[in-house]
């Protein structure tokens, strides 16, 4: 059974969650320190092309990509046993919705802790965060209909299917892709609550 904690702290913008803790990982904000760990996932052919972008080419861009995080609600997954960035969940608006309340969730993870739950168990985390802090109204997520772990991630954490966007994703690495899409209103949300079936009470 995976549990966790939370803990909220202040800072010059607001007050709110600094990171989450469960068995394996932490979910916590991005330092630049990290662009070394990011590089080493990000870095992978097989990691940043199954999330639409292009694989980086030096810890500098990495330091880039950290830089942009930090102006947005960007979460590091750390591995509790080696203390190292081994991935990233991203709360951004819902491209597609566009209206308040509307968010939309992404992530990504280093190829060697793939199939093991890490990632779900990051993003069952997350998700009482967004309904919770952010007050939202519903939570989108989508995966490229070849990207199979992905999928099972999002059905793991209790999204609805809502159909695919053929040809709806155009990715910086220039390719096309065939676009699954999958929400979370927010009545879903507290009813998979009271089920116990998130890893976080806020």
């Amino acid at each position: 059974m995976v549990t966790s904690i939370w803990h909220l702290v202040y800072n010059t913008k607001k007050r709110g969650v600094c990171m989450f803790e469960t068995e394996r990982i932490i979910l916590r904000r991005w330092t630049l320190e990290d662009a070394e760990d990011m590089y080493a996932y990000a870095s992978n052919p097989n990691v940043g092309p199954n999330a639409g972008w292009k694989v980086h080419q030096s810890i500098e861009e990495s330091k880039q990509i950290i830089e942009m995080f930090l102006q947005g609600d960007e979460w590091a997954i750390v591995d509790k046993v080696t203390n190292r960035v081994i991935g990233s969940v991203g709360i951004m608006k819902d491209f597609r919705r566009r209206y308040e309340g509307s968010y939309f969730i992404g992530y990504v993870l280093a190829e060697e802790y793939w199939g093991k739950g890490i990632m779900t168990e990051a993003v069952k985390t997350m998700i009482p965060y967004v309904f919770e802090t952010l007050h939202a109204s519903i939570l989108s997520v989508g995966h490229f209909t070849r990207n199979n772990r992905s999928r099972r991630v999002i059905e793991k954490c209790g999204f609805v299917y809502e159909g695919t966007y053929r040809r709806g994703y155009f990715a910086q690495t220039g390719d096309i892709h065939d676009d699954a899409n999958y929400s979370m209103l927010d009545t879903e949300y507290k009813k998979l609550k009271e089920e116990g079936f998130f890893l976080v009470k806020m």
